[in-house]
């Protein structure tokens, strides 16, 4: 067996929009990574970017021929979980496409098989690196707004037709909630832990939907509670983020400036990759004033950074199994509670 070194020899499975857009660019950036290997059905896409990448027509076939240190898994939902799980027993390291899986109890399995065969197994929950993000982490351990009571995260977009794609379809794992709501909920986990209680109203909105396309969820904290809420039928200005507490609050509007980069084709290098422009800077309202507050740089390019040192150097992984399993487990209360029509209470041993 190769003794891993840097680079390590990196296989991306599937070569979507995002795979394509997003992945494959932040891999091929990241010094003690190299990409070699790619899994596409019916195209050779890959190739024609990044012309030293083999290209496999299976998932068989690139454990049985590719040889490759670290998996990365962008395919539809439903395929997470068996194919993380055949990559781990086949000794390969592994970053997923969030959500890790459908169900905890499948990310609770993949969680005892890679800590026992010692492999790394990450999940991409880029949106830590979000920069506006990282601002509210920075108001928060800075103290700025005083205590918080309140926390609403906007993810909303104006698609009022029911397009091809496969979350759109009557697939498991399909639906808004899973895509957008394993962004916004990490990220209230990550700013304020699990919360004592859920509650959930997740709908259908446009004509001819089959996967929900609305969700607005409250996790309530005691003395605080967070609001996350994402839909496709808004064609109006709504927050990003609002953040209140006892000295003043914090608006912010506007997507990480990294996503239209990613989107336009930009190659993510450089200093200036991730920086905002000060006119799009959030606002700071204090008792006495009102002022424009510098959006620290995002930055996607620190998850595979981390997952290529967690691998090389030992480091302490970011994204961890154990704290997506927490997310899964609340979006699956969420889904009980909207189904339920009622608040869904933390069991004493947890969710």
């Amino acid at each position: 067996m190769r003794k891993i070194s840097s680079p390590l020899r990196v296989a991306l499975v599937g070569y979507g929009s995002v795979a394509e857009k997003m992945h494959a660019p932040l891999i091929d950036v990241c010094p003690d990574l190299e990409l070699t290997a790619v899994v596409e059905r019916h195209s050779n896409r890959c190739e024609e970017k990044y012309p030293q990448v083999q290209t496999f027509r299976s998932f068989d076939s690139l454990l049985e021929q590719g040889e490759v240190d670290l998996i990365v898994i962008t395919t539809p939902n439903e395929f997470h979980f068996p194919m993380a799980k055949q990559a781990l027993e086949a000794g390969k390291h592994v970053v997923v496409d969030k959500p890790v899986t459908i169900y905890s109890w499948q990310a609770e399995e993949l969680q005892k098989l890679a800590s026992q065969k010692g492999l790394v197994c990450s999940v991409f929950h880029n949106r830590r690196f979000d920069g506006d993000f990282k601002t509210i982490q920075q108001l928060i351990s800075e103290d700025i707004l005083g205590r918080i009571v309140y926390l609403e995260s906007h993810f909303d977009r104006f698609r009022p037709n029911v397009s091809e794609n496969w979350r759109e379809k009557d697939v498991p794992g399909n639906g808004i909630t899973y895509d957008l709501g394993s962004h916004l909920i990490d990220q209230v986990v990550l700013l304020f832990g699990l919360p004592f209680a859920i509650q959930a109203d997740i709908q259908r909105q446009r004509d001819g939907a089959v996967a929900d396309d609305h969700f607005d969820i409250v996790l309530y904290y005691g003395h605080k509670k967070a609001r996350v809420t994402a839909g496709v039928l808004v064609n109006a200005p709504t927050p990003k983020f609002l953040l209140l507490g006892e000295k003043g609050s914090y608006q912010k509007y506007g997507l990480d400036v990294q996503e239209a980069a990613f989107k336009a084709g930009i190659k993510p290098e450089g200093a200036d990759w991730g920086v905002e422009p000060k006119e799009s800077w959030g606002k700071l309202y204090l008792e006495n004033e009102t002022k424009s507050f510098p959006t620290l740089p995002g930055d996607y390019r620190v998850f595979y950074q981390n997952v290529a040192d967690a691998i090389l150097q030992d480091k302490e992984l970011s994204v961890t199994l154990s704290q997506t399993i927490g997310v899964l487990k609340l979006i699956e209360a969420a889904f009980e509670s909207s189904k339920e029509g009622k608040k869904v209470l933390r069991a004493e041993g947890g969710w």
